[in-house]
């Protein structure tokens, strides 16, 4: 069996063929993209000033990452870790198609799941910030993933309206918890309770 060969250029992927895990290892581009259910979906966050897709997360998306972070990690316990993007996650439906995700922030608590190039199986918790250029993306299709493969905590962080989605997996599906907002409001982790944070502090510039 031949070897997957190497992918440098972006424009060389075929956007209208599944793609696998093992083809995701062999590209070596500058552009970061995902796997969902085994097509292509490419990272976009927005506009620039001149229109012109953005390479990059806005500052304030990277601030709103960074708070979580620091909220997040040091309450987090082993054999719980968690992981700041980019960190891969691979999730495998019944039919084949794979998936590979970069979500902001997971938490994971089953130490089997980790290797050195990520994560092989759904975490057990998964933070999304939404960007101009993902919100759709972000409720629909990963809605959709996280909860067909068990996440079992998964949340929509909006720095545009400063509020929080909670969504808890409860008999195979998610229910979603009232959003939460900034003020006064103390954000708790559904599967997690022990972890609390200031709602205000998750939106602090």
């Amino acid at each position: 069996m031949t070897d997957t060969p190497t992918v440098t250029r972006f424009e060389d992927l075929d956007l209208t063929r599944r793609y696998t895990y093992a083809d995701y290892l062999t590209w070596r581009f500058k552009e970061r993209v995902e796997i969902i259910r085994g097509w292509v979906a490419v990272m976009h966050w927005g506009r620039g000033p001149n229109g012109e897709p953005s390479p990059a997360p806005s500052m304030f998306h990277q601030t709103v990452a960074g708070n979580l972070y620091s909220l997040v990690g040091p309450r987090v316990k082993r054999p719980c870790r968690y992981f700041p993007a980019p960190f891969d996650v691979r999730l495998t439906r019944a039919n084949g198609h794979e998936s590979v995700v970069q979500p902001d922030l997971c938490v994971v608590c089953d130490p089997s799941k980790l290797h050195d190039q990520g994560c092989d199986g759904a975490p057990d918790w998964i933070i999304e910030i939404l960007s101009p250029g993902n919100s759709k993306r972000e409720m629909r299709d990963k809605y959709a993933l996280y909860e067909e493969s068990g996440v079992t905590e998964y949340w929509v962080v909006d720095p545009l309206h400063f509020s929080i989605e909670r969504y808890l997996l409860t008999d195979g599906a998610y229910a979603r918890h009232p959003p939460l907002f900034e003020d006064d409001e103390v954000v708790a982790s559904l599967s997690m309770p022990e972890i609390t944070m200031p709602g205000a502090r998750v939106f602090e510039r």
